[in-house]
Formats: C-alpha cells, sequence, structure tokens
C-alpha cells in the first residue's frame, strides 16, 4: 500500500509499505493492504513502518489525522 507522512512544514516520507501501526488517540492499531476505509486521530507516539523489503522505519509524532482509503493510506502530523 501507499503511505505519506505530511508535517505543515514538509513531506516525511511517501513510499509503499507492507504494514503501519499507529499511535491512535484510543490506543494504538495496525493496518495492511486492503485494509476497510477509515479516519482517526492520532496521539504523540511513533509511527512503525514496514518497508516491502522488512525495514522498519520510526518517525515520531506530537499527534495528527491518518486516513486510510483504497490502498493509500495519509497521515497529516504534527
Amino acid at each position: 500500500m501507499k503511505l505519506e507522512i505530511i508535517t505543515p512544514e514538509k513531506k516525511l516520507f511517501e513510499g509503499e509499505v507492507k504494514s503501519a501501526v499507529f499511535p491512535g488517540s484510543e490506543g494504538s492499531f495496525g493496518v495492511l493492504d486492503n485494509h476497510a476505509p477509515m479516519i482517526a486521530t492520532l496521539k504523540a507516539g511513533t509511527v512503525e513502518l514496514i518497508s516491502d523489503t522488512n525495514a522498519k522505519q520510526e518517525f515520531p509524532v506530537k499527534g495528527g489525522v491518518v486516513e486510510v482509503l483504497k490502498n493509500k493510506v495519509i497521515v497529516l502530523a504534527e
């Protein structure tokens, strides 16, 4: 699935990932390919990504919103 992490200053990440784990305001949650559409708020924490090559990347966030729709994930983060 395609994932983008965008802050007010710049785009932190854009690329294909196998999975992502987010620090949701109601608890952490994961997203895989073909996930159901959803919108969720984020609290301060770390977004963890697993790339197609199984490499792990982490991005700290102070909060924000994540949208999942049609195998595309957009994160608007602080």
